[in-house]
């Protein structure tokens, strides 16, 4: 039950009647129209912006308009009062009876509570992780990966029918500088000394037990061999290498990508060279020169012709080049194949989620979308910012394995899987991230995801309290929506209960928005309630969860109980995270 849909009913069907009986007109525009919490509760319990979006179609003052609503809207089952406020807001309060109905409806659900059809099984595509094959993840893609994973479970939820896919960038320079890194691990595995690695190459320690098995599987064969012998097979047996310890340190986290995309059999199968003919045929490309780069004048930069796409015709900043000085593709070009790729595949829906470092490239590579999908898909992007691992406040020091970052493996080996997935959710993702790992293991209000936890084992807690004043009592959720809910009435219960309400809503605004991290805001704010509601019960033994003297009250709490275990349960595991019964 979806309290905030159900009243966004109420008015939609207000809005019919006034304009079945003349008071409005029949063109009047509702896709605007919101039904959300006051952001100030004192203000009510529902709050809409109906007058003021449709106030210009219906040809009337906002609070004009809202008076006609108004009239309506005290009629439906269940509104106390209805209050127009500031230039047009209405704002409703509810009967009690009302948000108790709410919890009976979260405890017959279940497991589903929060579960929405908004989607309607659209086909929706989250791009994440997506590193340059050419190490480890480190700690900045740990904050991508959770939010791509994340994000990818809330629109499922949510009701999407989502592909989670990785991007394998295997057709650039780099993963030849790589093959060559390799190459030199493979020489010292038969004895060369191969002295200080050279400057732009790889020197992690991981690409030591790859030159080891090149050695195994290929003996001497390519020593002192020109590159061209041994360039190509190297470059492919290092590329899977690598992507296995990828697919391994994802998995550790608890990720599993439904598709992995290779940029170099996009390239070999013509795709890109078949995306340029078809942008050359539209007339969007041409040879000119770009204006020189705003700010400091690189020294490399000279006013040379290049073969350009016109994407300021679709809101880029300036065009884009396409091809390099040596005729080669430029990553851009590969990356327009690569999207419309996807668009071909059925995804007009699609999210990359990027590291900070690519910021610059989001108007681009939205624009390039728009053009090769005749404006029939939409690409959002999620910049990740980086984060900072510290200990006790202190920078921690990097990886011995990696040579120059902290390793993604190092941070989940560290402090688990849970806690990585939830502490790179408490700040939105576009805004900077600091990882303590002391702060992240304490015991305390100040670290979220133990806080979470331990509502989660509160409950769970008075559920066995319960169990043992009144055994052989059916505690079940189904039960447990029959109880007498109506005696819960002290203010805190009733806010706990508008706060497990609002649940389904915040699922479908979460994933409109692309925002997984306001699951872990809202989540992070219930177990503050709960935790609020349990103190209180120590200080006023009257609201105790478990009244011996009173199985009816107790079975109605415990209702309650179970309807923060259920939510938070089923946050958590939006998360990917096990909710936990005990704290140890």
């Amino acid at each position: 039950m979806n309290i905030f849909r159900l009243f966004s009913d109420h008015l939609r069907q207000v809005i019919e009647q006034l304009v079945a009986d003349g008071s409005l007109p029949a063109a009047v525009e509702a896709s605007r129209l919101t039904v959300e919490p006051p952001r100030d509760p004192a203000h009510g319990d529902i709050s809409s912006n109906a007058a003021m979006v449709l106030a210009k179609s219906a040809g009337m003052k906002p609070r004009d308009l809202a008076g006609l609503f108004a009239a309506k809207l005290e009629d439906v089952p269940g509104v106390e009062s209805v209050e127009i406020a500031g230039p047009g807001f209405i704002n409703l309060r509810l009967a009690e009876s009302v948000w108790h109905d709410c919890l009976a409806a979260a405890l017959r659900a279940g497991a589903s509570f929060g579960d929405s059809d908004m989607g309607g099984g659209r086909k929706v595509n989250v791009d994440f992780v997506s590193a340059n094959p050419t190490g480890p993840l480190h700690i900045g893609h740990a904050r991508g990966t959770v939010v791509g994973d994340v994000l990818a479970s809330l629109l499922a939820t949510a009701g999407y029918d989502v592909t989670r896919e990785y991007y394998i960038n295997d057709a650039g320079a780099q993963v030849d500088t790589l093959a060559r890194s390799a190459y030199l691990r493979y020489c010292e595995a038969l004895g060369r000394n191969i002295g200080e690695i050279p400057e732009g190459y790889y020197p992690g320690e991981y690409l030591k037990p790859i030159g080891r098995d090149l050695a195994e599987m290929n003996g001497d064969r390519w020593l002192d061999s020109p590159e061209e012998v041994w360039l190509t097979e190297v470059r492919g047996f290092v590329v899977d290498s690598m992507m296995t310890l990828i697919r391994e340190d994802l998995a550790a986290l608890g990720v599993h990508q439904d598709v992995f995309s290779s940029e170099r059999r996009l390239v070999e199968a013509d795709r890109v060279d078949e995306v340029f003919a078809e942008l050359e045929g539209r007339g969007l490309i041409y040879t000119g020169v770009l204006e020189p780069p705003k700010g400091k004048m690189p020294d490399d930069w000279e006013p040379r012709p290049q073969t350009l796409f016109k994407a300021t015709e679709f809101g880029d900043d300036v065009d884009r080049p396409l091809k390099k000085s040596d005729g080669s593709w430029t990553y851009f070009a590969s990356d327009i194949a690569y999207h419309l790729d996807k668009f071909r595949r059925g995804f007009a829906e699609q999210i990359d989620v990027w590291g900070a470092d690519h910021g610059g490239y989001v108007k681009r590579m939205q624009a390039a979308v728009r053009a090769v999908t005749d404006g029939k898909a939409a690409l959002d992007v999620k910049i990740c910012q980086i984060v900072k691992l510290l200990d006790k406040g202190e920078p921690v020091k990097m990886s011995k394995r990696a040579g120059t970052f902290v390793t993604l493996r190092d941070l989940v080996d560290e402090v688990g899987p849970d806690v990585v997935r939830f502490i790179m959710l408490t700040r939105k993702n576009d805004a900077p991230l600091d990882f303590d790992l002391t702060a992240v293991t304490e015991q305390s209000r100040d670290n979220p995801v133990w806080y979470v936890q331990y509502a989660s084992a509160r409950c769970h807690s008075v559920a066995r309290m319960a169990a043992a004043a009144f055994p052989n009592h059916d505690m079940s959720g189904l039960a447990l929506s029959d109880t007498p809910i109506s005696s819960l009435t002290d203010e805190a219960e009733l806010a706990l209960i508008k706060m497990i309400a609002s649940w389904p809503r915040q699922v479908e605004a979460a994933a409109e928005a692309h925002e997984p991290h306001r699951i872990a805001f809202f989540l992070y704010e219930l177990a503050a309630l709960f935790h609020g509601l349990w103190t209180k019960g120590k200080d006023i033994p009257a609201l105790r969860f478990v009244i011996e003297e009173d199985r009816q009250l107790t079975m109605a709490r415990l209702a309650l109980v179970r309807g923060v275990e259920t939510v938070i349960a089923s946050g958590l595991g939006i998360f990917g995270i096990e909710p936990v019964e005990e704290m140890r």
